[in-house]
C-alpha cells in the first residue's frame, strides 16, 4: 500500500502561489549561514530591510567590527557616517542578492529579490531627492534582483514613477490605505509607461506593494476598545485581514484595465502585493493568522523569522482565503466604521507614525555607527 505524504504548512503555502520572504537581514545571518539554511530550508526566496531592521543588527554582536574599522579611517563626522551606512547596507543587501540569485534566475526574475530603503528623512521632501539615492543605491549596489524601497507618501508617489521610468525596480513600502494603494498602482502603470517610451525592456523592471497589516488591527482595536460595547469588542483583531483583502480586490480591478494589458502586452510584470507587517502584535492572536488568513495566489508574505518558523511550525492553509473573503471583508470594514471609527483617519496617522518611526530608526542606525567608528577610532 503506498503511503501519501502530506506536504507541510511551509509547502502547502508556496503551492497555494504565495511567495515567503524573510522580513530581516543582518551581516550576522549572512556570515552564519543562517540565512541560506532559510532559504534551502523555509522556503525564503525573498529579503526586505528597512531602517529598524539595520540599527537592530548594527547593534548587536561583533559582525561588523572589521568593516567599522576599515571605515574609521574616513573620519568621523556626519558626513563619514552617512557614507559608512551607506556602505555597509549596501554591503549586506549585495551579498543576500547573491544568495538569492539562484532563486531569481530560476523564477524568471519573479523572485529572489533583496529591498533596501531610501532615507526616510526624503519621505516628504521634493520627489527629485528620493530619486538621486534610488538611483545611487542601484548602481552602488549593482545587482538586478535589488528592490529600491520608497515609501508611499503623496511626494514619494511621483519619485516611485521616476525610478521605475529610468528602469528601477521599486518595492513600494508603508501602505495603509486602499486610497493610497490605488495611488501606487497608478504610479506604478505611469512608471512603466514612462520606461516604455523611454526604450527601456519592461520584464526585468520588479515591483511589489508593501500593504501594511498587523500595525492596522492595533490601531483599530485600540478605537475599539474606547467604544466598549460588546459588538465593538467583538471586532477586533479583524480590520487588517478585511483591509488587505481589499487591497486585493483592488489589485484585480487594475490588472483588468486596459491600461494594465497595453502594459503586460510589452512585457511587464504586475506589481504584486506583498502583505508586511505580519508578526502578530497581539499575543491574545493566533501568531500565524496573518499569514493563513491572507492567502491567494500572486502575493508575497515577508514574515519576521519568528512567524516564519511559527507557520513551518504549526500553521495551516484552508484554501483561497483573500478572494472568498472580500464580501465578509467589506461587510467587517463597514461595521468597524459604524462605530465612529474612520479607516482613512486611522490608516493616514499609521502612516505618519511609520515614517516617524523609520526616522527614528535611522536615527538610531546612524548613531550606532557614529559610536562603532569612535569606538574603533580610539583603539587606532
Amino acid at each position: 500500500m503506498t503511503q501519501t505524504t502530506v506536504p507541510g504548512p511551509i509547502e502547502q503555502l508556496r503551492q497555494a502561489g504565495v511567495s515567503i520572504w524573510l522580513d530581516d537581514l543582518s551581516r550576522e545571518r549572512l556570515r552564519t549561514g543562517n540565512l541560506a539554511d532559510l532559504v534551502a530550508e523555509r522556503g525564503v526566496v525573498g529579503v526586505t530591510t528597512n531602517p529598524t531592521i539595520f540599527a537592530s543588527a548594527l547593534a548587536k554582536g561583533d559582525a561588523y567590527d572589521a568593516q567599522l574599522a576599515d571605515l574609521a579611517r574616513h573620519g568621523t563626522d556626519e558626513k563619514a557616517v552617512e557614507a559608512a551606512v551607506e556602505t555597509i547596507t549596501t554591503d549586506d543587501v549585495r551579498a543576500a542578492a547573491d544568495l538569492l540569485r539562484p532563486v531569481y534566475d530560476a523564477t524568471d526574475g519573479v523572485d529572489g529579490r533583496v529591498s533596501i530603503e531610501v532615507d526616510p528623512r526624503l519621505a516628504d521632501q521634493d520627489a527629485s531627492a528620493t530619486v538621486e539615492v534610488a538611483e545611487r543605491l542601484w548602481r552602488t549596489i549593482d545587482r538586478p534582483n535589488v528592490y529600491i524601497k520608497i515609501p508611499a507618501t503623496l511626494p514619494g508617489l511621483e519619485a516611485i514613477t521616476q525610478t521605475l521610468a529610468k528602469g528601477i525596480s521599486v518595492n513600494v513600502t508603508l501602505i495603509f490605505s486602499l486610497e493610497r494603494y490605488r495611488a501606487v498602482m497608478d504610479a506604478f502603470a505611469s512608471g512603466l509607461e514612462q520606461a516604455r517610451d523611454a526604450g527601456h525592456e519592461l520584464a526585468p523592471i520588479g515591483s511589489v506593494a508593501s500593504f501594511f497589516v498587523s500595525r492596522v488591527d492595533s490601531a483599530v482595536d485600540t478605537a475599539l476598545e474606547k467604544v466598549g460595547t460588546p459588538e465593538a469588542l467583538d471586532l477586533r483583531g479583524r480590520a487588517a485581514i478585511a483591509n488587505a483583502r481589499l487591497a486585493f480586490e483592488a489589485y484585480q480591478e487594475f490588472v483588468g484595465t486596459d491600461r494594465w494589458r497595453a502594459l503586460a502586452a510589452a512585457g511587464a510584470r504586475p506589481q504584486r502585493p506583498l502583505w508586511a507587517s505580519t508578526g502578530v502584535k497581539n499575543p491574545e492572536y493566533p501568531d500565524t493568522m496573518y499569514v493563513s488568513e491572507l492567502v491567494t495566489d500572486g502575493v508575497v508574505n515577508t514574515m519576521p523569522e519568528g512567524t516564519l518558523q511559527a507557520f513551518a511550525d504549526h500553521g495551516t492553509v484552508t484554501g483561497d482565503t483573500v478572494v472568498d473573503g472580500i464580501g465578509a471583508a467589506r461587510r467587517t470594514i463597514e461595521a468597524v466604521e459604524s462605530f465612529g471609527v474612520s479607516m482613512t483617519e486611522v490608516t493616514h496617522e499609521l502612516e505618519r507614525e511609520g515614517v516617524r518611526k523609520f526616522e527614528d530608526s535611522w536615527t538610531e542606525l546612524l548613531e550606532t555607527t557614529a559610536g562603532g567608528l569612535r569606538d574603533v577610532a580610539g583603539r587606532s
